[in-house]
């Protein structure tokens, strides 16, 4: 999206609206459904935008939000196919699950290169929920899956699909055996993943933190905890992907709204303090979409992340609005597309109802036909379902190939003091003394730092 921006006291905002044809209009959309039950829209918004790590934090006493969020997963009611083609947000719950796919495709292929044949792929679903990327897994050929989510019900759920992959697994020919996996029900948040790995000492390949990280921006701490569950069992040149609301997108849309903002299927509402500055962390706003999701979220800063990360070895590779990522990937995932349904068919078949009501839900994609030749049917998402959708982007972060665990850095800081401490015994008068710098094994021969 491009767009000028609007400057306010301590954070600015893009000021473009979101374009309802962005969503796609690529001719005939037909196939089978496909792995739809992702977190659509289990994440929300991120946002506010102070300049650097020193603008304040609010920090509440409470024990957090994090039993809010668990009790409304855990209790949301699992629907089964023919309820969810019932659903107003169909097409765009397909459609989030097909950004997720090739996302998870893209970044698997990556992790794939240079891997010798034969060699284990480790991955860490954060925010797993009810497995809903399972499938995605399987596809991928990974050979180990670590499930984490804060809601206990979600998990178990989770366990019992993928046990029932692993079923149906024994009756298929040709396929790989479904991959190993080990679940943990957890704040992500608060609690430190690797003390509850089998293996501690694990590699992860990918990590993957699907409509979810914003829960982590109620406080620095909760951030700075997540951010290391991501990083510090990732191997150099390992990848953090995931999906997030964009905070420029919905400070923009606060503004010109003067507050709550939504349409007939999502509604952003803050309940927090919107005078400039706004806090990094603890900017609270209740997110509604259309039967998902109905709970308290968190504002998240971008550039305060991408500081986060650096800390723990992570530097950012790509961020990109959904309509820029399905630009860019459209043709390559365009039988997807269908097989997910990702896209609704306008004119629908058979006069079949669309799923849009509002008057104006289809103008763009009837304009765009009007100025086309050859579409008699195209794909698109009503203009109420784009607007929820073009909230989010996409990023992914890339472990620094030099970087080291904590424990393997103060290992070699305490060989490299060891060694200084042994060279200066060694030395006892002053004559050898005006030579230790080249000795020194923290510096070069010519006294600079190596």
């Amino acid at each position: 999206m491009s767009g000028s921006k609007v400057e306010c006291d301590s954070f600015s905002v893009r000021n473009d609206a979101p374009v309802a044809d962005k969503a796609g209009t690529i001719g005939d959309n037909t196939g089978a459904h496909e792995d739809s039950v992702g977190k659509t829209g289990e994440g929300p918004n991120n946002t506010s935008v102070p300049s650097d790590l020193s603008t304040r934090a609010r920090h509440e006493e409470s024990q957090g939000h994090g039993s809010v969020v668990a009790t409304h997963y855990n209790t949301l009611e699992e629907r089964g196919l023919a309820e969810r083609c019932k659903s107003r947000i169909f097409y765009l719950r397909n459609f989030n699950n097909w950004i997720k796919s090739m996302m998870i495709n893209e970044y698997l292929s990556k992790s794939w290169q240079g891997k010798p044949r034969g060699a284990p792929m480790r991955v860490l679903d954060m925010c797993c929920g009810k497995g809903g990327d399972l499938l995605k897994w399987r596809r991928g050929n990974i050979t180990h899956l670590v499930c984490a989510d804060i809601a206990e019900v979600s998990v178990e759920q989770c366990q019992v699909r993928y046990n029932d992959l692993q079923n149906r697994s024994k009756n298929e020919r040709g396929f790989a055996p479904v991959f190993t996996a080990e679940f943990i029900s957890a704040d992500c948040t608060k609690v430190r993943l690797r003390e509850r790995y089998k293996d501690p000492s694990m590699e992860l390949d990918l990590v993957s933190c699907q409509f979810s990280f914003h829960y982590c921006f109620e406080s620095l701490p909760q951030a700075e905890n997540m951010v290391r569950n991501a990083a510090e069992c990732l191997r150099p040149g390992g990848y953090f992907i995931g999906t997030i609301p964009d905070a420029y997108e919905i400070m923009n849309r606060q503004q010109n709204t003067g507050g709550t903002f939504g349409n007939e299927i999502y509604k952003v509402e803050f309940q927090c303090d919107m005078k400039p500055p706004l806090p990094l962390f603890g900017a609270k706003y209740n997110f509604h979409l259309e039967g998902v999701v109905d709970c308290p979220e968190f504002l998240v800063h971008f550039p305060t992340l991408v500081k986060l990360a650096e800390k723990y070895g992570l530097q950012l590779i790509a961020k990109e609005h959904f309509g820029d990522y399905y630009q860019k990937v459209k043709e390559e995932g365009r039988s997807l597309l269908g097989k997910m349904q990702a896209l609704e068919t306008y004119p629908p078949f058979h006069e079949a109802p669309l799923l849009g009501h509002v008057p104006d839900d289809y103008e763009h994609v009837q304009q765009y036909m009007q100025k086309s030749t050859g579409h008699r049917k195209v794909g698109t998402l009503s203009k109420s379902e784009w607007e929820a959708a073009s909230l989010y982007l996409v990023f992914a972060f890339q472990k620094d190939k030099t970087w080291r665990r904590a424990e393997e850095r103060s290992e070699c800081g305490d060989r490299r003091e060891a060694t200084k401490k042994q060279v200066s015994e060694d030395v006892s008068d002053s004559s050898v003394s005006k030579h230790l710098i080249s000795a020194d094994p923290t510096v070069g021969g010519d006294g600079e730092n190596l």
